[in-house]
C-alpha cells in the first residue's frame, strides 16, 4: 500500500505502518547482504527455513520463489504429472489450479461449504476417478479446512493430500498448525500475505525428507552442485533479501494473528446486528487468522460505492469462479455447476484488514455499511 496515502483514507492493508515498527531490525539486515552481496541462497535463507519449520511443527522447510511455484513443485515431488487428476476447491485464487495445470495434471473442482466458504468435504468422493491422484484443500481468508474429514477420504483411496495454506500463516485446526497435516503443506509470502516478504516468495513444509530434497532440486535447476544436475528443474529459489526480511517478521506473527483475530470479533460483534449482512463462521476447533476479513451483502455494488465515497478501500476475493474463468474453458464447466461457490461470488466483500486497524477505522467501516445495508 502506498505511503502517500491521506490521513483520511482507511486502506485495505497498511504495509507501511508494518514496516515502520520493524525498521531498524530490517535495516541491519538489509545491509548486512548488501555488504557481502549473498543475494542467492544466502544465510538468510537456511535461518528463515530452520525457523519457518519449527514454528509450523514440520521436519523440513524449503523456501521457493512464490507461492504458485511452491504448489507446483509440491505436486512435481508427489510424482503429479500429464493423465492425472488432482481435486481442489471451485472457490479459491487461481493459482492452485495453475500449479495442477503446470504438472500437466488436470483441476477437478469441488463446491464449497456454506458457511466456511472451504472445500465441502461431502463433495470430493463424487468428484473421485481412476485418475485421481491428489486433493488440495485450501485454508481459505486464513480459515482452517475440515482437515479430519479431508484426510479420512485421501486415506481410504489412496490420495495424497496438499494443503494450500498460502493464506493461513499461523491458522490452527485442532490445535495443529496449518500445513502440518498433509504430505506437503504451501505457503506465499506475498507482501499483503499475514507473513509477507518485500517481494514475492513461499515455501514448502513436509516430513518427508525425501520429498523435501526433491523439491530442493527442482527449486535449483536440479542441482545441489554447481554445473552439477540430477535432474531437470526450475529456477524457483527464494532469494537472500526476502528471506532476511521474513526471518526478522515471523516473531511477530502470532502478535499480529492475534490483533487480526480481535479485529475481526470487533467487525462481527457489531456487523452481524444488520440483517443483510452475513459475517465470518469460524468453527470451534479452529483457529482463524483472517488473512481477510469477507462479509456477505446483498447489494454490493451500492456498498462498494459508498465505502469508496468514504474513503475506505475494500475488496472482491474472488469475483469470477475459477470454472468460469476462460482460461479454465476446456474443462467443461459451466454456470450451476457450483452453486455455492457462485453465490458467493456475487455476493462477497472483503473489508479492510491488518494488525494495525484501528478501532476508530474499523468504525468508520461499519458506519458505512450499517448506513447502507439493505434487502
Amino acid at each position: 500500500m502506498s505511503a502517500t496515502l491521506t490521513a483520511n483514507v482507511v486502506p485495505f492493508i497498511d504495509l507501511p505502518a508494518q514496516f515502520r515498527s520493524l525498521q531498524p531490525e530490517i535495516d541491519r539486515e538489509l545491509a548486512s547482504i548488501f555488504a557481502s552481496a549473498a543475494f542467492i541462497v544466502g544465510p538468510a535463507v537456511g535461518q528463515f527455513e530452520e525457523a519457518f519449520a519449527r514454528y509450523v511443527n514440520a521436519k523440513h522447510c524449503v523456501t521457493v520463489s512464490n507461492g504458485t511455484a511452491a504448489l507446483h513443485l509440491a505436486l512435481l515431488a508427489l510424482g503429479i504429472g500429464p493423465g492425472d487428476e488432482v481435486i481442489t476447491s471451485a472457490n479459491t485464487f487461481i493459482a492452485t489450479a495453475e500449479a495442477i495445470s503446470f504438472t500437466g495434471a488436470t483441476p477437478r473442482l469441488v463446491d464449497v461449504d456454506p458457511v466456511t466458504y472451504n472445500m465441502d468435504p461431502a463433495k470430493i468422493e463424487q468428484a473421485i476417478t481412476s485418475k485421481t491422484k491428489a486433493i488440495i484443500p485450501v485454508h481459505l481468508y486464513g480459515q482452517p479446512v475440515n482437515m479430519d474429514a479431508i484426510s479420512q477420504i485421501a486415506r481410504k483411496h489412496n490420495l495424497k493430500l496438499v494443503e494450500d495454506a498460502c493464506q493461513a500463516h499461523g491458522a490452527k485446526y485442532k490445535g495443529s498448525r496449518v500445513g502440518s497435516m498433509s504430505d506437503v503443506g504451501c505457503f506465499s509470502f506475498y507482501p499483503g500475505k499475514n507473513l509477507g516478504a518485500a517481494g514475492d516468495g513461499g515455501a514448502v513444509v513436509t516430513n518427508d525428507a525425501g520429498i523435501a530434497e526433491k523439491i530442493r532440486l527442482l527449486r535449483d535447476h536440479g542441482s545441489h552442485k554447481k554445473y552439477e544436475h540430477q535432474i531437470i528443474g526450475h529456477n524457483f529459489r527464494l532469494d537472500t533479501v526476502q528471506a532476511a526480511v521474513l526471518k526478522v517478521k515471523l516473531p511477530h506473527l502470532d502478535s499480529w494473528n492475534a490483533a487480526r483475530r480481535q479485529h475481526a470479533e470487533y467487525y462481527s460483534r457489531h456487523l452481524s446486528k444488520v440483517p443483510t449482512i452475513v459475517t465470518p463462521s469460524v468453527a470451534t476447533d479452529c483457529e482463524s487468522v483472517f488473512h481477510l476479513y469477507i462479509v456477505q451483502v446483498s447489494n454490493r455494488e451500492k456498498m462498494q460505492q459508498a465505502l469508496r465515497d468514504a474513503n475506505i478501500q475494500n475488496g472482491i476475493h474472488y469475483p469470477i469462479p475459477i470454472h468460469l474463468q476462460p482460461a479454465y474453458r476446456e474443462l467443461g464447466y459451466k454456470t450451476g455447476d457450483f452453486p455455492v461457490t457462485e453465490r458467493l461470488a456475487g455476493r462477497i466483500l472483503s473489508l479492510p484488514m491488518y494488525a494495525e486497524l484501528t478501532e476508530a477505522q474499523q468504525d468508520r467501516v461499519i458506519d458505512v455499511l450499517t448506513k447502507n445495508a439493505s434487502a
